[in-house]
């Protein structure tokens, strides 16, 4: 079975790879001089993820937990990497919501903090204000970047079965 990677400008990294952690410090460095990621083509015919008997990706598993945050709450890369069951992948969590933008389905990476409660991805979207201006159009303040009330907003998610 072929591995799922992304290419970034002179490197290839494999999701598995960079999920195990053997590659997560050199891809956190490369993102912030290119955000657009490009999934490299594949050789042959592959199923659509989520097919039976297939297990998702790891984005996949990501963008599940994210697409059930509740308007008007905001959860922490560490909980959902915890709940995806790779608990020490926090920063592949944030590398997933970097690539949020080109999933099939809308993802609201705009409710993904920091563990602080600060509005660490705001410089991944359009513009450095949409994250904060998405937020507060569900109600949620943000005073100098950071989510006010942040432990009451907090959306704890379930661990992933299976």
């Amino acid at each position: 079975m072929r591995k799922a990677c992304v290419s970034l400008p002179k490197h290839i990294f494999c999701k598995e790879d960079i999920a195990a952690g053997t590659a997560a410090g050199t891809v956190h460095m490369i993102m912030k001089k290119s955000p657009n990621i490009k999934k490299k083509p594949s050789a042959g015919k592959t199923r659509p993820t989520g097919t039976e008997g297939e297990q998702p990706s790891f984005f996949d598993a990501v963008y599940e937990v994210v697409r059930k945050i509740p308007r008007g709450r905001v959860t922490t890369f560490g909980a959902i990497a915890e709940a995806t069951g790779t608990r020490l992948s926090a920063r592949m969590v944030g590398w997933a919501m970097n690539a949020a933008g080109s999933a099939r389905i809308p993802v609201p990476a705009h409710r993904v903090v920091n563990r602080m409660g600060m509005l660490s991805g705001r410089h991944h979207f359009a513009t450095p204000t949409l994250m904060q201006e998405l937020l507060e159009q569900e109600g949620v303040e943000v005073k100098d970047d950071q989510v006010v009330r942040f432990k009451e907003l907090f959306w704890q998610p379930e661990e992933r079965k299976g």
